[in-house]
């Protein structure tokens, strides 16, 4: 029995857990809903602690490669200690807040290629940790963030790929320690320009949008270089601006046909 119960503790013939949400997408600043259904094992566990939080595979930098990290974020505890018997079955409805940087995975309905974003749930019992598995959210963006999407959709800019990347956007409100990047490539009209990337950092005022444009060596340059541009967009002024004239007026300039014929 002794064996048994430390097997247990490891996974075998011990209690699982299972999290079903509720199917309907998120977005910063909102909330994602499901339950934690919880399965007594064979013999009988202390279940220790149940959390559940947002975890992202973010890309990371080691010396001279690259790498990729889960990194929890927002995690939330569910419950206190409990006793689980032998086939006792606790269901433990949630509410889980999504936080406002948390990346958007999708656009219109569609998956942001290569994002890798979910709810892990894990249960702590006798002593070990069910490091759980990733159930994918659909995180749907701000108008803040749609009309930038929108905009660049609308000059012929052609999404790529997101990812997440470990590390800081200076000059943004950003708290948490990795940050998105949205890549697209660029129309011919601007022909100095290979690809752009977008980044949002978001609070419950409004949203910080950075570019960065990956210029091609020219006329106008004798090598290849990136520009950056920093604006914010403040909740509920959205439509306060022609965001696709906006962008095209600041891309053009630096990138656009003048000094490329």
């Amino acid at each position: 029995m002794v064996l048994k119960r430390l097997l247990a503790g490891v996974g075998f013939g011990g209690a699982s857990v299972e999290t079903l949400l509720d199917g309907a997408p998120t977005q910063p600043g909102g909330a994602v809903r499901g339950t934690v259904h919880i399965q007594g094992g064979e013999v009988d566990q202390r279940v220790e602690q149940l959390s559940i939080g947002y975890q992202a595979r973010v890309e990371v930098e080691f010396n001279d490669s690259e790498g990729h990290q889960n990194i929890d974020f927002h995690r939330v505890q569910l419950g206190g200690e409990l006793d689980l018997q032998p086939g006792r079955r606790i269901e433990v409805p949630f509410e889980l807040p999504t936080p406002w940087e948390t990346p958007i995975t999708a656009y219109r309905g569609r998956h942001l290629h290569k994002m890798t974003l979910g709810v892990n749930t894990r249960l702590h019992v006798a002593s070990a940790i069910d490091p759980g598995d990733l159930d994918p959210v659909r995180v749907d963006p701000l108008p803040a963030h749609l009309v930038v999407l929108d905009a660049l959709d609308t000059l012929g800019f052609r999404f790529q790929q997101a990812d997440m990347e470990k590390g800081h956007l200076r000059g943004t409100r950003q708290q948490l320690p990795f940050y998105q990047e949205i890549e697209y490539r660029a129309p011919s009209r601007y022909q100095g320009l290979n690809n752009l990337e977008l980044s949002f950092v978001s609070d419950r005022q409004g949203t910080d949008v950075i570019l960065e444009l990956d210029k091609k060596p020219g006329l106008l340059f004798t090598e290849g270089s990136d520009t950056f541009h920093r604006f914010s967009i403040t909740h509920g002024a959205e439509a306060d601006r022609d965001w696709a004239a906006y962008l095209h007026q600041w891309i053009d300039a630096i990138a656009g046909r003048r000094g490329w014929l």
